[in-house]
């Protein structure tokens, strides 16, 4: 390691040294990081230019966003919908299938009972075999791990056009989601509010569709600001289930 003179002079080339640095990492990596001002041309050529600015457009998307919340007219209590008949009439099936389960599983022989079952007969000549029916059990659970969803909007945003939808959530609820744009791409802020507090779960540009779960880190409102930043309008189209009180739409 080298000292710095202990003078005026080495004091005042060092400091002009370190000055020279910072303003460099400044220049060429913070501001297209942060801001997307890319004075140089190296954030183009590293990518820090693109992330930049994607961090602001999303930062101005999501003040908007909140300061259309801040005016906007609370929203109506949530009413009750009848179960539609199909559903109703699902459930008979699911429940019915679960029976045959039930019912296959109790009439299987245990081990003790193997000893004592009776020879088989020869095998039938083919043209004599009855085509193998499907089995219940394989049927049930086909049809038992099918999402079931609670809610489903579709909204078409124009050009430039924006829209929030949230699900009311407590603490540690998880909500599952699938939403597509049909064809397009939105850009796209996963974030909660509520209880004074604020978090973005993530965030997306020029993304299609995306499914998945939505953890509550907080009870509050949690769910999507989708954007249209192309040139056509596109349908944005979001189902959800799983664990929250109600949807909040416009």
């Amino acid at each position: 390691m080298q000292s710095v003179p202990a003078s005026a002079g080495g004091l005042i080339r060092s400091t002009l040294l370190a000055a020279g640095g910072a303003g460099a990492i400044l220049t060429f990596f913070w501001l297209p990081a942060e801001y997307g001002i890319d004075p140089t041309g190296v954030g183009a050529l590293t990518g820090l230019t693109e992330m930049g600015e994607i961090k602001q457009q999303l930062e101005a998307e999501a003040e908007a966003d909140a300061q259309a919340a801040a005016v906007a007219p609370p929203l109506p209590p949530p009413q009750t919908v009848a179960a539609a008949p199909e559903i109703i009439a699902r459930l008979d099936r699911i429940d019915a299938q679960l029976a045959a389960i039930s019912a296959v599983i109790g009439t299987r022989p245990s081990p003790e009972d193997t000893a004592t079952v009776a020879p088989l007969a020869a095998d039938p000549a083919p043209e004599d075999v009855a085509p193998a029916s499907p089995d219940p059990i394989e049927a049930a659970v086909a049809e038992a791990v099918a999402p079931e969803w609670r809610d489903e909007v579709s909204y078409t945003l124009n050009p430039g056009e924006g829209i929030e939808v949230k699900l009311a959530m407590e603490a540690g609820q998880v909500a599952l989601f699938y939403w597509t744009a049909n064809g397009g791409a939105v850009n796209f802020d996963l974030h909660g509010d509520g209880g004074g507090q604020n978090l973005s779960y993530e965030q997306g540009r020029a993304v299609p569709e995306q499914t998945g779960e939505l953890v509550a880190a907080f009870t509050g409102n949690h769910g999507w600001f989708w954007r249209n930043r192309s040139d056509a309008p596109v349908t944005v189209t979001l189902q959800t289930g799983g664990e929250y009180a109600q949807m909040k739409a416009p």
